[in-house]
This record gives structure tokens, sequence and C-alpha cells, in this order.
């Protein structure tokens, strides 16, 4: 199992949220930190992508140690708009 780990931004992020939604994100992050997923947000970007429901979730797994470090949570065009910030 992998240790979890909140860039600053998270909170603004997950704060949005409304409570159903923060509790379905919580249970995502516990499975992703069990088996993360290895879909690209963007072919050779950096970041993983797993949805929830509408929403995405974006992450890094760091493997060697053993972390998954989580970015950003929203809507389709919400992470779409945050991705275009990295460019």
């Amino acid at each position: 199992m992998y240790q979890a780990e909140f860039d600053e931004e998270w909170t603004v992020h997950f704060q949005r949220l409304d409570n159903k939604l923060k509790e379905r994100t919580a249970k995502k992050i516990g499975k992703i930190l069990v088996h993360p997923q290895k879909r690209h947000l963007k072919k050779g970007a950096d970041f993983f992508v797993s949805e929830i429901g509408q929403r995405r979730i974006v992450y890094r797994v760091f493997e060697a140690e053993g972390r998954v470090r989580f970015y950003f949570v929203g809507t389709h065009k919400e992470y779409e708009e945050w991705y275009s910030q990295l460019l």
C-alpha cells in the first residue's frame, strides 16, 4: 500500500466539492493507494487521472518512495484548465 500526500493546492479543489463527493473522493483515494491506475492524463504527461463519476482526480505515483501525491479533483473542464496551466 502506498502513502498519500497532497499538493498545497489540493485543499482548494477538494473544498469545492459537496460532502457526498468528498466522501466518494476519499474512497477513491483509498483504492488508488492500494492499486494505482496507470492511465495518463495526456500522452507523455507525468500525471495519472482517475474518474469519480463526472469528476477527475489527478495524481502521480512515486514507486521508489512508495507514495502517491494528489494534485487536483474537479470536473473534466476544470481539470483541462488546471492541466493547461502546467504547460
